[in-house]
């Protein structure tokens, strides 16, 4: 996941979007690089676009990036999201929707990637439901070639079932959480990505 900060004032809104995806994919899969925070730490703050719904949490998160250091992002991505056992905030759709891991959830969304095509990387430890690789299929369903697939009905049918249902929660424990800091200002730009999907799409039908 190599994102590109989707803030250029070139890019069109199709591009941005995607590039938006993979941005939050980077950052919920792994603690982020000291190159990608370095890129977000000089990111200008009027976009996606200038007086958008996106451009405040965008700012805070730009903000969090520039107040701490490498070292204290890491250490937040794993205090909130590692260790042995039960982590202090799930990134699991799972969790979310059923209170288990590993449950209809994943099956659905199983069946849903078949038809698109997609399935796991088998080095990828995590399973599908994992939020950074739903991020990682909006972004192919946004930016990929094959119009057949990529197109936006099917976004809207991923979105409804697979992310839409529970990045709110997903929102909700990580903006309560007391350690959270950085992935909280990622938590309200993931709110505000929910809400201008939601919107958008709502007016396809």
């Amino acid at each position: 996941m190599t994102p590109e900060i989707p803030l250029r004032a070139t890019l069109d809104e199709e591009t941005a979007r995607a590039e938006l995806y993979g941005l939050l994919a980077a950052l919920y899969y792994a603690p982020p690089s000291p190159a990608l925070l370095a890129q977000l730490r000089v990111a200008v703050t009027e976009a996606p676009s200038a007086g958008g719904f996106l451009e405040e949490p965008w700012r805070a998160l730009v903000a969090s990036a520039r107040a701490l250091g490498d070292d204290e992002v890491a250490s937040e991505f794993h205090d909130l999201f590692g260790g042995v056992g039960k982590p202090e905030v799930y990134l699991f759709g799972s969790h979310y929707l059923s209170g288990f891991l590993n449950e209809k959830p994943l099956v659905a969304l199983r069946h849903d990637l078949a038809a698109l095509g997609l399935g796991r990387d088998e080095a990828m430890p995590e399973t599908e439901d994992h939020v950074a690789f739903l991020c990682e299929v909006m972004r192919f369903l946004i930016a990929g070639d094959d119009v057949a697939v990529s197109n936006l009905t099917r976004q809207q049918a991923f979105f409804a079932q697979h992310l839409q249902p529970w990045l709110p929660a997903l929102c909700d424990a990580l903006q309560a959480h007391p350690r959270a800091r950085f992935y909280a200002d990622l938590a309200g730009l993931t709110r505000a990505l929910v809400s201008v999907e939601a919107q958008g799409f709502d007016m396809l039908d």
